[in-house]
């Protein structure tokens, strides 16, 4: 019995595993000094970035953010995958 559950789970994996790995075949990176850095930390960072003037600007101007626990995690994640989206489309 253990013979055909394992010999099941060994197809499954098998079929399964080139789907699973499809999505790495192409990695957008880019070149700076001669070294690649993945497409998703330029992201991030420029969405840090844009999250902490965004947070300037509000003291600034004098606008009172509600929760700022929960604003500014989501303006970074709102930045992050908006600089993705148009960037790295």
């Amino acid at each position: 019995m253990t013979g055909i559950r394992n010999n099941l789970s060994w197809r499954c994996a098998t079929v399964i595993a080139p789907l699973v790995l499809c999505g790495c075949e192409r990695a957008p990176s880019f070149d700076v000094f001669g070294s690649f850095f993945p497409a998703w930390l330029l992201c991030s960072a420029l969405a840090v970035s844009l999250t902490v003037l965004v947070r300037w600007l509000s003291f600034r101007l004098r606008i009172a953010l509600a929760p700022p626990i929960l604003i500014y995690p989501s303006l970074g994640a709102f930045f992050a995958f908006a600089l993705w989206l148009t960037l790295f489309r």
